[in-house]
């Protein structure tokens, strides 16, 4: 059973259970806005689902909210920043934010973050990026979630890829993992009962996974187990053979755990599950005004964009880019409200009678 409760309502529920957590009102603010962010664009794989994670993790000393992200190094073109083992969101904010202002005078700036932690969706930082008039680029590596081709363990993250660029009437943005799905659509699918729609997922001997909250097993062993694992975790794009490419998903993960893990001198995800469990993040903004007439190249994505959509497709489907979803998601749910699984649900009763705080 699904219900709605209105943004505003999370948002202010939010705000007091991060504030409860021991993090101070502005980044309780931030915070919440991630989590409702995604939640208003139907990704509630990254909405507040993740509370009762994030809630355990602070548990652990995983995540310390009393820390705040340090700049490490700054140049001109770039800046690399220590999270200091608080939220992914914090630091990866207060980076973006240095390097659009960066990009307006350089043309292109860059951030890596390390020692950080989970940072939400990926394409949170690239719109900031989008809302200054430029093209934003965000990479994340994660825990280890992901079999790699032929392999029959977890290895590489889920890791994700956001990029956007601006057209109308909204920008293109694409925001994805680079394996066949994330972990937190399967946890979305176990609290619901519902099984995998695909082959998404692969046990210790390789064999396709239907059931959701076996995999959701599976994976919490491969990305919270120290030591030798069982074996099994989430397909890489092209899912579960060679013939359908999917060692192309393979490299595609491998290409972010360098610009992130490696890059920012952290753990690669494979590593993430002891020591300090840490995360890293990659983030690039480019000024479209540099290379041309930002009128000109947005009217001009504008148009490819456009274009695609207009083409011969098969009947009573549309052809939609990367962002269409989202956007006209945004909208409805601005509207009528973010939609919450019961599980989530008892999840917020449970946070809000712990803390004494209300539920909407």
């Amino acid at each position: 059973m699904k219900m709605r409760i209105q943004a505003t309502d999370e948002r202010h529920y939010l705000v007091e259970v991060f504030t409860k957590l021991g993090f101070n009102h502005d980044d309780s603010q931030l915070l919440a806005d991630t989590l409702v962010d995604a939640d208003l664009r139907g990704i509630s794989s990254h909405g507040i689902q993740r509370l009762a994670w994030y809630r355990r993790m602070i548990k652990e000393g995983t995540i310390i909210p009393q820390n705040k992200a340090k700049i490490i190094r700054e140049l001109p073109g770039s800046v690399l920043v220590d999270a200091n083992q608080n939220m992914g969101q914090l630091a990866t904010v207060l980076a973006t934010q240095k390097i659009i202002e960066k990009a307006k005078k350089t043309g292109v700036a860059i951030a890596v973050i390390r020692n950080s932690n989970h940072f939400g969706t990926a394409g949170y930082y690239t719109r900031l990026a989008l809302e200054a008039g430029l093209v934003g680029v965000a990479l994340t590596n994660t825990r280890p979630l992901v079999v790699p081709t032929n392999a029959t363990q977890a290895f590489l993250g889920s890791n994700a890829f956001a990029f956007g660029f601006p057209a109308s009437p909204y920008p293109f943005m694409f925001d994805g993992a680079t394996c066949v799905v994330s972990g937190g659509k399967i946890q979305v699918h176990a609290k619901k009962g519902e099984p995998l729609p695909g082959e998404w997922a692969v046990d210790k001997d390789r064999q396709v996974v239907t059931d959701a909250q076996e995999a959701e097993d599976i994976l919490a062993t491969a990305a919270f187990t120290e030591g030798e694992q069982k074996g099994g975790g989430v397909l890489t794009l092209g899912g579960s053979n060679e013939e359908n490419s999917n060692y192309k998903g393979m490299g595609n993960s491998i290409v972010i755990e360098l610009l992130t893990g490696i890059l920012a001198q952290g753990s690669i995800s494979a590593d993430t599950v002891s020591g300090k469990h840490d995360f890293s993040q990659f983030v690039m903004v480019l000024n479209p005004a540099f290379f041309g007439d930002p009128e000109v190249l947005k009217k001009d994505a504008t148009s490819m964009l456009d274009r695609i959509r207009q083409l011969e497709h098969i009947p009573g489907k549309e052809i939609w880019v990367p962002g269409d979803r989202e956007y006209r998601l945004l909208a409805e749910n601005k509207e009528k409200g973010v939609t919450i699984d019961e599980k989530t649900y008892q999840e917020m009763k449970e946070i809000g009678t712990e803390l004494g705080i209300d539920v909407p």
